[in-house]
């Protein structure tokens, strides 16, 4: 067999592993203020969450064409299988570290910081980007801020709408609303998250000279959707705590106003092609929410540390795909 069919075959492996990787990684991000207010059993709430990651990631493309040729032309690498593999590597190293420890970290910014830092050390800094990879970068940067203040907004509206109702009822009846927004959120997640790996994949093609435009084929459309559906259906525990707990005591109102305000950014990013980071939107809106509640009820240094990560993953990422990319090309 081709050594090049080979190096493929293991990338496309690689992409679904983070795509896997990813599912549970970010499933907690998606059912995890549901879980934490009992609007959904744990395990009814994950089958949820897969079913309609699987969903999200078969209805959109756009992010997987701006990820497979925004930071790089594929078509001008010569050793773009290789690149891609150092990216993948270091991008699940980084996903399953941060998985451990229970830290929201984000697998855009692993994933993008691995791909630049790849492209650097492999091809060399005249085959980077640096508009595309900026303008990624600095999508990432506004979205939590936007997830923040829509967050803040929401809850603020609900607050004053039903400031003067029982407490116990407005909980009854967002605890039900709650199982519509963690869906709507779980779509989303799919429409932008799963689209990475789809993007990876037919970036490694196009290296590969197995097709020649960035469209992404329906076979890459069902693995990537599949492997993120499976991933989903693990869970991940630990981040869930974090997420539902650490930051504030979440109830159904707080939950929902989380829910839909981060659904609302994601699905944004997703029709403008916008490559963001799902954990971040969902962690600033939950954020926001919990601001716009009590100020003081926020848990302040977990959110701190939650938000150092998000600025360490993608040089550490970036880093790691260089180090990995000189390991990787002594065997290719």
């Amino acid at each position: 067999m081709d050594i090049t069919m080979i190096i493929v075959g293991v990338v496309i492996f690689l992409a679904l592993a983070f795509d896997f990787i990813n599912g549970f990684h970010d499933t907690a991000n998606a059912i995890a203020t549901s879980v934490s207010t009992r609007a959904l059993p744990p395990r009814v709430a994950i089958l949820m969450a897969a079913v309609m990651n699987f969903a999200g990631a078969l209805t959109f493309t756009g992010v997987a064409k701006t990820i497979g040729g925004s930071i790089a032309d594929p078509a001008k690498l010569e050793n773009g299988l290789e690149i891609v593999m150092a990216t993948l590597i270091s991008a699940i190293i980084w996903n399953l570290v941060t998985w451990w420890f229970g830290i929201p970290s984000s697998s855009s910014h692993a994933l993008i910081g691995a791909l630049a830092g790849a492209v650097f050390i492999g091809a060399g800094s005249d085959y980077l980007n640096l508009g595309g990879f900026k303008n990624i970068v600095l999508g990432l940067i506004i979205s939590p801020i936007i997830a923040f203040a829509v967050g803040y907004i929401v809850m603020t509206l609900l607050k004053w709408i039903f400031g003067n109702h029982s407490p116990h009822t407005v909980n009854k009846g967002f605890r039900t609303c709650q199982i519509i927004t963690a869906a709507l959120q779980s779509f989303t997640h799919g429409t932008n998250d799963a689209q990475k790996a789809m993007g990876i994949i037919t970036f490694a093609l196009v290296t590969a000279q197995l097709q020649t435009e960035m469209e992404v084929q329906l076979w890459v459309k069902l693995a990537a959707a599949t492997a993120m559906a499976l991933g989903t259906s693990i869970g991940g525990w630990k981040i869930i705590k974090t997420m539902g707990t650490k930051i504030f005591k979440i109830e159904p109102i707080n939950g929902f106003a989380a829910d839909l305000s981060a659904a609302s950014v994601i699905m944004s990013a997703t029709l403008t092609h916008l490559p963001i980071s799902t954990t971040h939107a969902i962690t600033s809106a939950i954020l926001g929410v919990g601001s716009a509640k009590r100020f003081s009820a926020v848990k302040w240094g977990v959110a701190g540390r939650i938000v150092v990560t998000w600025f360490i993953t993608i040089p550490i990422c970036a880093a790691l795909a260089m180090i990995v990319f000189k390991i990787v090309d002594l065997f290719f």
